[in-house]
């Protein structure tokens, strides 16, 4: 018994470092957060800065210019469609009650939906939906939290080879070399993936707008944007859009109108799957439809709509490199046998 009370100071200071330490990490664990998304940013934008550091342009004119250049286009796209998105938001807000009657009978007949449900799922559509400006600071995380973000990230990206050096901290000798060669090919693939998911969504996003537009659909931009939205998700994103699009457009839209928006998707879905994305992925690594639904769903459920999106990258980085390095390993132990 005596052994067993026996603890040094030297522990009890251990313990008492360790739990201190824990403490501070849990307290901060917002701001911890928004560094590993601003170093995520700052590593999908590496390849950029690397194309035109090969151009002999100095990085501190080239970091700046790609962050001043992707702020500004973001702040124009925003002063053109936020006035629009508001505008349908408020006019989809005053019409759900309306909605809510004509969609009721068709639903209570197929034992869909009961009453007291849709009455619920109304209520919840008009508290979520009731303050457009709250809503669309819930969705990209604050002003506050992004420009926090696009600063650490902007810093980050002015100083080169920031995960190299850690990389050289955390793998023994032998194994640097392949472990930064690993690094920076899985960088470039992964770095690929999301430009090349990006550009899809905006792809679907402005053709759906323009479908919409021409078939005379009500809330064109709100459904262009969930289709634009919702297409990051491979494989799953466009069957829930296609759901969606069908159950809100049924009460308000011509049914013979309903078919024809739906197959016009369809061929912007398939023109998408079967063209735009081959092209664009020849230089990217290819993300499980699995792996990218979980690290969405885990990503949103920590860190809300920000989380979702960027996770993706970082969980891909992490799959890649660790699929790499374990592959070079087997092999040279392959050899050496």
């Amino acid at each position: 018994m005596k052994n067993f009370l026996d603890i040094s100071w030297e522990t009890i200071f251990k313990a008492f470092i360790a739990i201190t330490l824990f403490y501070v990490l849990f307290s901060i664990r917002e701001i911890i957060i928004w560094v590993v998304f601003a170093l995520i940013i700052a590593i999908l934008l590496e390849p950029l800065i690397s194309f035109f550091k090969k151009r002999k342009i100095p990085r501190f004119v080239s970091v700046t210019g790609i962050y001043i250049g992707f702020l500004g286009i973001l702040g124009y796209v925003g002063y053109l469609i936020v006035p629009f998105f508001a505008t349908e938001v408020q006019i989809f807000i005053r019409a759900i009650p309306e909605y809510f009657e004509k969609i009721y009978p068709p639903l209570q007949e197929i034992g869909l939906f009961g009453k007291g449900e849709l009455l619920a799922l109304e209520e919840s559509l008009q508290l979520m939906t009731t303050n457009v400006f709250s809503f669309l600071a819930a969705i990209f995380g604050g002003v506050v939290s992004a420009i926090f973000i696009i600063t650490i990230s902007y810093f980050l990206s002015l100083e080169e080879n920031n995960i190299e050096k850690g990389i050289i901290l955390l793998f023994p000798k032998k194994y640097e070399a392949y472990a930064l060669s690993i690094w920076q090919k899985s960088q470039k693939k992964v770095s690929a993936w999301f430009l090349a998911r990006i550009i899809t969504c905006i792809f679907v996003g402005v053709v759906s707008y323009i479908v919409f537009y021409l078939f005379n659909i009500q809330y064109p931009l709100v459904l262009a944007l969930m289709a634009g939205i919702l297409n990051f998700i491979p494989y799953v994103g466009p069957v829930i859009t296609g759901i969606l699009l069908f159950f809100i457009l049924l009460p308000i839209t011509e049914f013979t109108q309903l078919i024809f928006v739906l197959l016009a998707f369809i061929i912007i879905q398939q023109t998408e799957t079967s063209v735009l994305t081959p092209v664009l992925m020849k230089k990217a690594v290819g993300l499980s439809p699995a792996l990218v639904l979980v690290a969405l769903l885990v990503g949103a459920q920590l860190w809300g709509f920000l989380g979702a999106i960027l996770v993706i990258p970082l969980t891909g980085i992490l799959f890649e490199f660790t699929k790499e390095f374990l592959q070079k390993k087997k092999d040279k132990e392959s050899v050496v046998i």
